[in-house]
């Protein structure tokens, strides 16, 4: 056996296992030598586990195979058959709680265990370890340590990483100078596990000190940053300072350590991965699946090769890959989520949606993880898209919803900074294609939003704080942006009728076009360069500019001669500019060169209708614009919609100016309203959007069917999508008739705004609105405001009668209402000028009279002008000498109550005036009070400042070795004789001149009291009893730690002193101090609380640790406690 172990120790194995067989075939001895044997094989067994393959190589059949599996089979049996010997052979507990540990390490997960939860077979394997160990520890009293480890692993294992992080701090604590295995490596772990991950990289620090060639401590160390880098932007330098010190500082060294290593090498696969160096992918993906005895691992190696596969559009085997990789975790409910969501990537690449949509959207009930949202998000709008696109319309709400909730998820996740999210520009683009027909200013924050992310890229030293210069950066960034999210941008801002930041934006862009195909050569910059030229025209076309916009169509031709567009755009402005000569000129032009185009055709139908002056004519199929209309509709394409909608109102005016005097003309009159209905109806079959066709079918309902409710609510909507005038026009006839004046005058007059400020016809809309507002209301202001509008429309169109007609109307109400108003309530002037406007009225009447074509029969006109000057003449004369009388008796009365007005205006602004001027008094008064006690708090500092630094440097001294200024030492508040010192080495010293720093004052124990000074030796004397018969040692507790923050002796030092207190607590922490040197061993003890410092050293004056006391010469750096004990601790 002794020629085994030497060739073990040279890394012979095997050659040991078959000295081993064949000493125990050839052995004569008795049982005891053949224990010895049987265990020693045992463990040579469970050494070749830990470096055999978990599976089968390729090409080697598994019955043939020797993997981690058959070398714990003979394991197993060889300590059968040494357990059938003595089963209470002691070496025999800690090898069967190794090979349970390996057992279990090997145990697939199972799928129905809960996410989180220890699979029932595992942990029934775990706990027989756990026993087997605390056999190993009972009948070696507690100094088995290596079973110590072996229990915290099982308990590890089991999630209980409280209870194994005490275990391995007892082993750390009495073996400090164990380094294989090293315990701080478990510690560490179990700070990991349970949150406190600076403090495991402080354990594997200390690890990687006293063992700088550590494969496991550097290993560790390198995935603390990895996943320290995980939590900064990717784009940042802390980032790549991270990953760097990671990958170059730790994993390169743990992997030049042990090139087998599968932690490591799934680490450094995974680097690889990145770069794209694919080879060595598989090379240490499948070292880290073949020598690994932890799930977790195997799990990345099968998780890496999936990668490498999908990188390779080997997408077969991708998907066995990604399938191992997940049940090497769990599968179904648990599983791998990367894996999972590799496999939905691989389902979107085989175009297998459905699948990819169902593997998704488990992966977000399980996880609600972003990126599958995103992708998910995506899925859905791609649908929606496509669906725009075709010809056949589904119903595909369901899938927007589910894209907006998706995508709109992901865009609210990068707020969160804890979540440390990058924000993704295919998002943002994505729900900009979704918002722009329904919500076009939610499309528009998108892409505003993609512009913020460029400028969020630069670093904050490039950024600069003035706002002019912000803006000019940002200026120059958009230029570096795409072209198509500019023109998008531009198109936006064009709808919501921002003209000038559209045309703005529509120059950047084509000052981008230039850039990037520059860089990009397979671009088609010239279809950029002409679409968005083309909308820059538009809109200085929309904004006036109508020169600019000529221009840009001209050059749009320089270049492409048949661009019929831009030619249509040009006929349109001619004929806006000259509608008489060289308008008609172009538009005959264009219509003789390309009257197949619809576009064109609908200009010359527009054309037709608006700008030939033409005579009404009494038989609608002779009209040149419905024949033009019926024409495109029969010969170049039925679903015309512009065709339908000019056809339909043809009939709508026609069924308007038909007579509606019998029935059967308003039988007549109606079937023409039907036969507008029809073509409106026809053109919302073909597009269900079409606001046009819509507000055509309104306009039906109110004249012919007087449906004003179900118009108004068509109306409303078209309002949403259509800027014309006419549709506030239509809101405003609408309101009218529902007697909302005031809702209505607000519609005419934004009607007005919109480039219709000189339309007579909105005026006279307004005039009569203000005419019924103000006999509804019986206020002089609203005929007053109706005869304005009046005025105003017959000045735009004098020759227009019934706008005379209409004026001379207002005057005669406005007198009738002046007549029916209370001497009180109106004034002398209003009452003349209604008499000058009336005779106005009655000259206007007999004028209209004479007209050929009088709006009322001649007789009407007639007959009201004789009313007006035979009777409301004398009204309103009478009026005059009433109103004389009125006020000139009630003129004193008039004055006062005007002057009384007028002194409390005048007393109501001196009260503001005053009590604006005592606000400003008293905000000044509190400035300066405020700026007073300031200088005074920074008197007060300096003053305290001065004191300190006075009392610091009274406090210092020269040290007479050094020759540095240091504090002085306060005198020891006892006897100040000499005491005992115990020295490392065991022997008692004396020692004077021990000064100590005053303990801290220390805070009363529940229940008991006060903590005086007459207590403490009464506390004393309890301990000195119950300890008397222990040995001393040189820890104070096996339960104490102290963290330092130096690698000086003050940390230790406060260490000893908040220790010695501890003991007198009864609540113990649970963390042990790492001691390099060697350390007596305790002897055993009833109480572990029992044990102090020293017999005969006295606990009211323990001295402060020095500089090379045990606590602190070894420089380890002992971990922090998750849980100290509250009740008693210190201050």
């Amino acid at each position: 056996m002794t020629v085994s172990l030497a060739y073990a120790k040279q890394k012979k194995v095997d050659t040991a296992i078959e000295l081993l067989i064949k000493g125990g075939q050839v052995m004569r001895g008795g049982p005891r030598e053949k224990l010895s044997m049987l265990t020693c094989l045992c463990w040579m067994y469970l050494w070749k586990s830990r470096e055999a393959p978990r599976v089968a190589p390729e090409g080697v059949l598994p019955s043939e195979a020797r993997t981690k599996d058959y070398f714990l089979g003979l394991s197993t049996s060889t300590l059968n058959e040494a357990l059938r010997i003595n089963p209470a052979f002691p070496p025999l507990f800690l090898a069967r709680g190794v090979l349970q540990l390996l057992k279990a390490s090997l145990q697939p997960p199972s799928k129905s265990a809960a996410p989180g939860a220890i699979d029932i077979d595992k942990a029934e394997i775990l706990r027989a370890s756990l026993k087997s160990f605390e056999d190993a520890i009972r009948v070696s009293q507690g100094r088995n340590m290596m079973a110590v480890l072996g229990k915290s692993r099982a308990l590890y294992s089991l999630g209980k990483f409280a209870e194994a992080l005490e275990g391995y701090q007892e082993v750390l604590h009495k073996m400090p100078e164990l380094v294989d295995p090293d315990p701080r490596i478990g510690i560490g772990c179990c700070f990991w596990q349970l949150g406190f991950k600076e403090d495991a990289k402080t354990a594997w620090e200390r690890a990687l000190e006293i063992s700088p060639d550590s494969k496991t401590a550097n290993i560790l160390l390198g995935l603390f940053y990895l996943d320290a880098s995980a939590h900064v932007p990717t784009n940042g330098p802390e980032f790549i300072r991270l990953y760097k010190k990671a990958m170059t500082e730790y994993t390169q060294k743990a992997f030049k350590a042990d090139k087998d290593l599968p932690l490591t090498c799934a680490t450094f696969a995974g680097y690889f991965l990145s770069r794209k160096s694919l080879p060595n992918v598989d090379t240490l993906a499948h070292k880290a699946i073949q020598y690994t005895d932890v799930n977790a691992i195997a799990s990345d190696g099968w998780y890496l090769l999936a990668r490498k596969e999908h990188y390779d559009e080997d997408y077969e085997r991708a998907t066995d890959y990604y399938r191992r990789a997940d049940e090497a975790r769990g599968g179904a409910e648990r599983g791998y989520l990367p894996a999972k969501f590799g496999a939905a990537q691989l389902a979107v690449l085989k175009s297998d949606f459905g699948e990819a949509k169902l593997r998704l959207e488990k992966i977000i009930q399980q996880s609600k993880n972003i990126e599958a949202m995103v992708l998910l998000g995506t899925l859905y709008a791609e649908e929606v898209f496509v669906s725009q696109q075709s010809a056949v319309k589904e119903d595909k709400s369901t899938e927007f919803k589910k894209a907006i909730g998706y995508l709109e998820t992901a865009r609210n996740a990068w707020k969160d900074p804890k979540k440390n999210l990058i924000a993704d520009s295919s998002v943002l683009l994505n729900l900009a294609r979704l918002y722009e027909v329904d919500q076009p200013e939610k499309s528009l924050q998108c892409l505003q939003q993609v512009e913020q992310i460029e400028y969020d890229r630069l670093p904050k030293d490039e950024k600069p704080d003035d706002p002019e210069e912000i803006a000019a950066l940002k200026e120059s960034l958009r230029e570096g942006l795409p072209p198509q999210l500019l023109n998008n941008m531009g198109c936006f801002y064009y709808q919501s009728e921002k003209f000038e930041q559209a045309g703005a934006m529509f120059q950047v862009a084509l000052n981008a076009c230039m850039k990037i195909t520059e860089t990009q050569e397979e671009l088609d910059g010239d279809a950029l360069v002409t679409t968005i030229s083309y909308n820059l025209g538009r809109t200085y076309e929309a904004s006036g500019q109508l020169d600019e916009a000529n221009t840009v169509y001209e050059g749009l031709l320089a270049r492409h001669d048949n661009y019929t567009d831009a030619r249509t755009r040009q006929a349109y402005i001619a004929l806006r500019q000259n509608p008489t000569d060289d308008g008609p000129k172009k538009m005959g032009e264009l219509y003789k060169d390309a009257s197949a185009d619809l576009e064109v055709r609908a200009l010359y139908g527009w054309y037709l209708g608006r700008v030939n002056s033409r005579k009404k004519i009494g038989n609608l199929a002779e009209d040149s614009e419905l024949r033009h209309y019926k024409h495109t509709l029969q010969g170049y394409d039925k679903h015309d919609r512009y065709a339908l909608i000019g056809m339909g109102n043809l009939y709508l005016m026609t069924a308007r100016e038909m007579r509606r005097e019998t029935d059967q003309d308003k039988q007549k009159r109606s079937a023409m309203y039907t036969k507008a209905v029809e073509f409106f109806d026809k053109a919302l079959q073909l597009d269900p959007k079409n606001a046009y066709a819509a507000q055509g079918i309104a306009i039906a309902l109110v004249e012919d069917k007087k449906d004003l409710k179900t118009a108004l609510s068509i109306f409303v909507k078209v309002r949403e999508t259509v800027k014309d005038p006419s549709v506030f026009v239509n809101l405003g006839h609408v309101f009218a008739e529902l007697h909302q004046y005031s809702k209505a005058v607000e519609h005419y007059e934004a009607a007005l705004s919109k480039d219709r400020s000189r339309d007579a016809q909105i005026l006279a809309c307004l005039g009569r609105t203000w005419l019924a507002k103000g006999r509804a209301e019986k206020n002089l202001t609203g005929y007053k405001n109706a005869l304005e509008y009046s005025l105003k429309a017959l000045e735009l169109a004098p020759e227009q009668v019934h706008f005379k007609f209409n004026v001379a109307f207002v005057h005669i109400q406005l007198a009738t209402a002046v007549y029916g108003t209370p001497e009180a309530q109106r004034t002398l002037a209003e009452v003349q000028a209604a008499a000058e406007g009336l005779e106005a009225a009655i000259e206007s009447l007999e004028a209209i009279a004479q007209h050929p074509q009088t709006p009322f029969p001649k007789h009407d006109i007639e007959q009201r002008a004789n009313m007006a000057r035979n009777t409301m003449r004398k009204q309103l004369e009478r009026s005059i000498q009433a109103q004389k009388e009125y006020e000139e008796k009630n003129f004193e009365k008039l004055q006062a109550a005007k002057q009384k007005r007028e002194e409390e205006l005048k007393r109501r602004e001196d009260a503001k005036k005053a009590a604006q001027q005592a606000e400003l008094d008293r905000k000044l008064k509190i400035a300066e009070e405020r700026q007073k006690i300031a200088e005074k708090d920074r008197e007060l500092a300096d003053l305290r400042a001065e004191e300190d630094r006075a009392r610091e440097a009274a406090e210092l001294t020269t040290d007479s070795e050094t020759g540095d200024k240091v504090k002085r030492k306060k005198k020891p508040r006892g006897g100040g004789g000499k005491r005992k010192k115990k020295n490392d080495d065991g022997i008692t010293d004396d020692e004077s001149g021990g000064e100590r720093e005053p303990k801290p004052r220390r805070r009363a124990k529940r229940g008991s009291g006060d903590d005086s000074d007459e207590e403490k030796p009464k506390k004393k004397r309890r301990l000195a009893k119950k300890g008397a018969n222990d040995k001393p040692s040189k820890f104070k507790s096996s339960e104490i730690v102290v963290e330092s923050d130096s690698d000086g002796d003050n940390g230790a030092a406060d260490a000893l002193k908040e220790m010695d207190d501890e003991v007198l607590s009864d609540a113990p922490a649970s963390m042990d101090v790492d001691e390099d040197e060697a350390a007596p061993a305790p002897a055993k003890r009833k109480n572990r609380r029992a044990m102090i410092d020293s017999d005969d050293e006295d606990e009211d004056e323990e001295p402060a640790a020095r500089d090379d006391s045990p606590a602190t010469a070894n420089g380890d750096t002992p971990m922090a406690d998750p849980a100290p004990a509250a009740e008693d601790s210190d201050e």
